[in-house]
């Protein structure tokens, strides 16, 4: 058996660091996301520096390979990505702190997290399959059918990290601890290859890596005791569900989040009214359109809003499509959902439910899909969705959701192309401002609201409906952007300019 290891050492180092370049760069993206997101600039950064990382890496272990050819060599650059993986994992928070609070735009600001936490290992990375080819050839007469055999490894590898990253680390693993692992792996793997003395340099990584472990556990301990902090990974999406208060009332809440500002879902810990002010304007259902009897919404979260709409309307039912099963667990475990018989849960995603979901089917549509700057599913924005959305109400329907963005200025580019796009559908829609002492220039929370019919212009029978219809924006707006459509729908350039004026 150790003959058979030594004789195909190489090829399964070639393998095994084809797996890992890709769990590292998948990984990135939820170690970065709770400081800048997971918006495309943020994936787009991710992969041109691992990239150009490994480029780096191929051209210098190819180079080293002709000057030196030995297996030691091979076996201490293993041992070095281990160790530079294990410094990622000692340093992230404090330089994804710092970099979140540069005062440079998103593109910036995640081409340097990307440059400082994953460049230095995935060039140490590249270094190996140039190597290990120049150890594995005998003679020019096979050394395409080496090179070939060694690099086929590696991309299969590379699929196997991809496969495994994405179906069983991230969700069962974590992403921090799935670097713990990928750590001792590359450490195992070098002391396979060649067992070697300790030194000053081998002992440094090896504490390093400890000390990345021991910190990063004892964050994660601190953090549950100062404010009951669990950082969670879903199939989706890297959750936080954190204790705080409301910044007005003082009231003390629960709340969940997926992105660096921004709270998607909370509940208050001493009363069941809803916490978060833009979950109320939801209720201008029973205004927009009366006697509703079903109900579709497209995004969960904390299923804050789907639980208020049970006690409120105890005739009613509602369907929520949740992409994510894990946000549904989160709920039922930190939000008080519980099922019911006239709640229906559907994971799925939401523009694959709208494009299947049967004519006339809804009274209402509601959406809180659009929560986040940092990760807006642009394909339920676009007009193509919007049809679909007017499909499946009745004639007298109605849709309700909520986006962040600008009324004015260069960072009111995705309120305009969505109202435009929702206007080129729909008779009417409506803005209402969450916050109405906001300037227009500044990001917000807005409520748009889409009538299959013309709007009802009458008064509402009740103060609280009433006060949410006094938040309705009464100005022009301006309508300068292009709607949106499947084949150009640039939301994540629109939200990059109220991005950088959120961050500053």
């Amino acid at each position: 058996m150790r003959a058979l290891a030594a004789r195909y050492i190489l090829e399964m180092t070639v393998f095994v660091c084809g797996a890992v370049v890709m769990i590292y760069e998948i990984i990135g993206s939820r170690i970065v996301s709770p400081f800048i997101g997971t918006s495309v600039y943020v994936w787009t950064s991710l992969i041109g520096v691992i990239l150009a990382s490994l480029s780096l890496g191929y051209w210098l272990g190819g180079s080293a390979a002709d000057r030196r050819p030995d297996v030691k060599i091979l076996a201490s650059v293993i041992f070095l990505a281990a160790g530079l993986i294990s410094v990622t994992i000692l340093i992230k928070d404090i330089v994804l702190t710092a970099v979140a609070s540069m005062p440079a735009g998103l593109e910036i600001r995640s081409l340097v997290a990307s440059l400082f936490l994953f460049a230095p290992a995935s060039v140490a990375l590249g270094f190996v399959a140039p190597y290990a080819v120049k150890l594995k050839t005998v003679s020019l007469a096979d050394s395409g059918k080496t090179v070939g055999r060694l690099y086929a490894l590696s991309t299969v590898g590379s699929i196997v990290g991809t496969f495994a990253a994405g179906f069983f680390l991230i969700p069962f693993v974590g992403s921090v601890r799935t670097l713990y692992l990928i750590a001792a792996s590359l450490f195992l793997l070098s002391l396979l290859l060649a067992p070697f003395a300790l030194t000053r340099i081998t002992v440094a990584a090896i504490t390093m890596f400890f000390f990345g472990i021991a910190g990063s556990e004892a964050s994660v301990f601190l953090m549950w005791r100062a404010n009951e902090m669990f950082d969670l990974d879903t199939e989706y999406s890297r959750v936080q569900v954190f204790r705080t208060r409301d910044s007005k009332t003082g009231r003390p809440m629960r709340a969940l989040s997926i992105d660096p500002f921004s709270v998607q879902s909370a509940i208050y810990l001493d009363g069941e009214d809803l916490a978060l002010r833009y979950t109320r304007f939801y209720h201008l259902i029973r205004y927009f359109r009366p006697g509703f009897q079903r109900s579709l919404m497209i995004g969960g979260a904390g299923y804050t809003f789907p639980r208020d709409y049970l006690r409120a309307y105890p005739d009613a039912t509602i369907d929520v499509v949740e992409l994510d099963p894990g946000m549904t667990d989160i709920a039922k475990e930190h939000f008080g959902l519980t099922d019911q018989t006239r709640l229906t849960v559907l994971h799925e995603d939401g523009r694959i439910f709208l494009n299947r979901a049967g004519d006339s089917t809804y009274d209402a549509v509601l959406m809180d899909a659009f929560g986040s700057l940092f990760s807006v599913p642009y394909h339920l924005t676009t007009v193509e969705a919007v049809r679909n959305v007017s499909r499946v109400l009745d004639d007298n329907g109605v849709v309700i959701f909520n986006l962040g963005s600008a009324i004015r200025g260069p960072s009111s580019g995705f309120l305009q192309a969505e109202l435009a796009t929702y206007r080129s559908v729909f008779p009417e829609a409506q803005v209402f401002k969450v916050n109405p002492d906001y300037s227009d220039e500044r990001v917000q929370n807005l409520i748009i609201v889409a009538c299959k019919t013309q709007c009802p212009a009458t008064k509402a029978d009740d103060a609280v409906t009433a006060e949410l219809l006094a938040h309705r924006y009464a100005s022009d707006i301006p309508m300068e952007k292009p709607t949106l459509t499947d084949d150009l729908a640039p939301v994540e350039f629109y939200n990059s300019f109220g991005q950088n004026l959120y961050q500053r």
